[in-house]
């Protein structure tokens, strides 16, 4: 099915970037609010400890799991922010690179950021998203 989402490209801005600058959604469209998408495994405890990419890749199984609840996937999400327990810019990058191959040519507004802590314990990642889907 596609997509009611429309990624846009800013003319003039740098293309090195691994994301679109912005996207869009038609009028009609339902937006979904997720929240958080945390690396914790059915019954709470949180998977991958230790592991940025391990969790990142948790996450997006999270992230997958409400998005099909709501009748929709990954190639209706219109923007991400990874957040990542860290003040090492790698293991953002571990981070991203995951989040990143997973959305593939859905390269979706996002942000990543180096934040303090994580509210599970051992937690190192969590994804939030947005989707739009046209019923």
């Amino acid at each position: 099915m596609p997509s009611a989402v429309q990624l846009i490209r800013a003319p003039g801005l740098s293309d090195a970037v691994d994301y679109a600058y912005a996207a869009t959604a038609p009028p009609q469209a339902r937006l979904v609010f997720l929240a958080g998408a945390c690396p914790l495994d059915a019954a709470g405890a949180t998977l991958a400890v230790g592991d940025h990419a391990g969790q990142a890749a948790a996450c997006l199984d999270t992230l997958s799991g409400a998005l099909e609840a709501a009748g929709a996937g990954l190639h209706d999400v219109i923007s991400t922010r990874v957040l990542v327990a860290s003040t090492q810019r790698s293991d953002l990058v571990a981070a991203w690179e995951v989040v990143r191959d997973a959305f593939g040519d859905h390269d979706v507004p996002s942000t990543l950021l180096g934040v303090t802590v994580l509210g599970y314990d051992d937690q190192l990642v969590e994804i939030e998203a947005v989707a739009a889907i046209v019923d």
